[in-house]
């Protein structure tokens, strides 16, 4: 059975972010297709130091970037801060699936990203995972999908299909997985290991340089203090945490 975008926004489980002033719901646009938007290659980290290193100096626009980490995966989300800051202009949906924390609304306005912005999507099983997220990529309607995939075994065909679909568009698409993936073969156009606090490894890239070991920098934007007022921020390997709602 085939469910468009908006019947997945309908579901009585998925969350969408409001803004300050209303409850209601937010109709995010798609940008014409007769515009360079379409066109794009990469979308910058936010990083000189990954920029340099990787192929299209950023983040692929077509095909999937799987990010290993050793624990869930949220505490790399301060890598991609930058990038969802970027993104807000496009007013597009930024889709959290199967996300294992509720990003804090106080950060991410604190980094101009709507939180109206913000769809989060909670599946009830692997199926219906890797089903919510290829349906997200293809929509149009995202301009980035954050896909928390766990320590779960995909097969290279599942992870395969999400790579194409990545592919056919210029939805960024980030999959996030358990370290002990490491060993398993994958499709996707580029893989990350987060290693220690701001180390990054580029396992796999296509066309480019591998098994390189970048050192991020102390980023100003990152720094605690943005969030003290609202909750405590926790320390991360890339970053700040994205502590959860209360």
């Amino acid at each position: 059975m085939s469910y468009s975008i908006e019947q997945i926004i309908n579901r009585p489980d998925t969350w969408q972010g409001t803004d300050n002033h209303s409850n209601s719901r937010v109709i995010l646009t798609t940008k014409s297709a007769n515009t360079d938007w379409h066109n794009r290659q990469s979308v910058p980290t936010g990083f000189d130091c990954l920029n340099e290193e990787l192929q299209l100096g950023g983040w692929p626009t077509h095909g999937a970037v799987e990010v290993l980490s050793d624990h869930d995966g949220a505490e790399c989300m301060g890598l991609f801060l930058p990038t969802m800051q970027r993104l807000a202009s496009e007013k597009r949906w930024q889709t959290f699936i199967n996300a294992p924390h509720t990003p804090y609304a106080p950060l991410l306005r604190a980094h101009s990203i709507p939180t109206e912005q913000i769809l989060m999507v909670h599946p009830k099983h692997r199926d219906e995972t890797l089903w919510a997220t290829e349906q997200a990529v293809r929509s149009t309607t995202c301009s980035a999908v954050f896909a928390w995939l766990g320590n779960t075994h995909f097969r290279y065909a599942e992870i395969r299909k999400l790579q194409l679909a990545a592919a056919s568009t210029d939805t960024l698409l980030f999959l996030f997985r358990s370290s002990d993936a490491l060993s398993e073969s994958t499709p996707v156009s580029l893989r990350l290991h987060i290693n220690n606090y701001r180390e990054v490894s580029v396992v796999k890239q296509r066309g480019g340089k591998r098994e390189v070991d970048i050192r991020l920098p102390e980023n100003p934007s990152l720094a605690p203090h943005i969030t003290q007022p609202y909750s405590k921020a926790v320390a991360t390997k890339t970053g700040v945490f994205l502590t959860p709602v209360a």
